[in-house]
């Protein structure tokens, strides 16, 4: 049962002092049977209080806001997690059919096996015809979907955005794991699967895995008779006890770390650093290394959004 000192610090900056700025933050991990928290600490710029909730997937979240001028906006998560999960693929014999039954009392389960439309049906129905036949088990259809996308698409960092859409990841067939992850969502809901999208951490072991180190995207099936089970398509493996997971939802934008908006004539920068290792202080090499991902971004549609909304409520 290995544990694991997590640090994730999310950091805006800002080319004009911003005020009123408003934010929520999913970085809270997940309690189960499968991860112990052992300690959690979150530092936020000028410690604002925070307004706790579970959102509609059951996730734990904050909402803050910085009323005062300010051009930096740092969050700092320190996770130690204790991930308690046998590294063994759920075993159980279900098939589609049995899927139905279930689904017809659950309306969540329902939601999660509707896939949105795409431009590339095609595509998908090209796939999934070299992949299903009727003998095949739940287990067996979700684990050669994430085996194809493993063998056919190619782990390429900085070519795709959390804008990038699965007809684009379909047509270039490359991305990294928040690509690969929807486009296993498409697969098992056109199959009928219920799956969701789960956000989280994937942490170093001795084989190496594709993304560890950072944070890191995979997805849930659920499989009658078990429930939900977690697949890694970036490295086509069942979550490990080496998988640390924070928040699941539809897609990423159910499961974003962070998000909000602000007032101001400017444009911001985000820097994500994220640092994994042992409790004992034994790190990889691979995370002695700081990871940083800058982007410039403007105010997004979303941003304006409840910008308006905010206005709105105060007239």
């Amino acid at each position: 049962m290995p544990v694991f000192k997590i640090q994730h610090v999310t950091k805006y900056s800002y080319t004009r002092p911003v005020k009123e700025s408003v934010n929520q933050v999913r970085i809270y991990p997940i309690a189960s049977p499968q991860q112990e928290i052992l300690n959690h600490e979150v530092v936020i710029t000028d410690a604002p209080e925070m307004f706790y909730f579970l959102d509609y997937w059951g996730n734990r979240c904050a909402d803050f806001s910085l009323p005062d001028a300010h051009k930096e906006l740092v969050i700092d998560s320190r996770l130690v997690v204790r991930t308690t999960g046998a590294d063994e693929p759920p075993f159980v014999i279900s098939f589609i059919k049995d899927i139905q039954p279930q689904i017809a009392d659950d309306f969540q389960l329902l939601e999660l096996s509707k896939p949105k439309e795409i431009k590339s049906t095609q595509a998908v129905a090209a796939i999934l015809s070299a992949i299903v036949t009727r003998q095949k088990t739940v287990i067996q259809l979700v684990q050669e979907c994430s085996a194809y996308i493993f063998q056919n698409f190619k782990y390429i960092k900085g070519i795709t955005t959390i804008e990038t859409t699965v007809d684009e990841i379909l047509d270039h067939r490359s991305g990294v794991c928040q690509d690969f992850a929807h486009v296993l969502l498409k697969l098992l809901r056109t199959l009928g699967i219920p799956s969701r999208y789960v956000s989280g951490y994937i942490c170093p072991n001795k084989n190496g895995m594709r993304g560890e180190g950072a944070t890191h995207a995979w997805v849930e099936a659920f499989i009658p008779g078990y429930g939900w089970a977690g697949i890694d398509p970036t490295n086509n493996v069942w979550v490990t006890n080496h998988h640390v997971k924070l928040a699941v939802g539809r897609n990423f934008n159910d499961c974003t770390p962070v998000k909000g908006t602000f007032k101001g004539i400017s444009r911001q920068t985000l820097s994500v650093y994220v640092s994994v290792g042992y409790e004992d202080g034994h790190v990889f090499e691979e995370v002695n290394d700081v990871h940083m991902e800058v982007t410039e971004l403007a105010i997004t549609a979303d941003q304006l959004a409840l910008e308006e909304a905010a206005q709105q409520q105060q007239q």
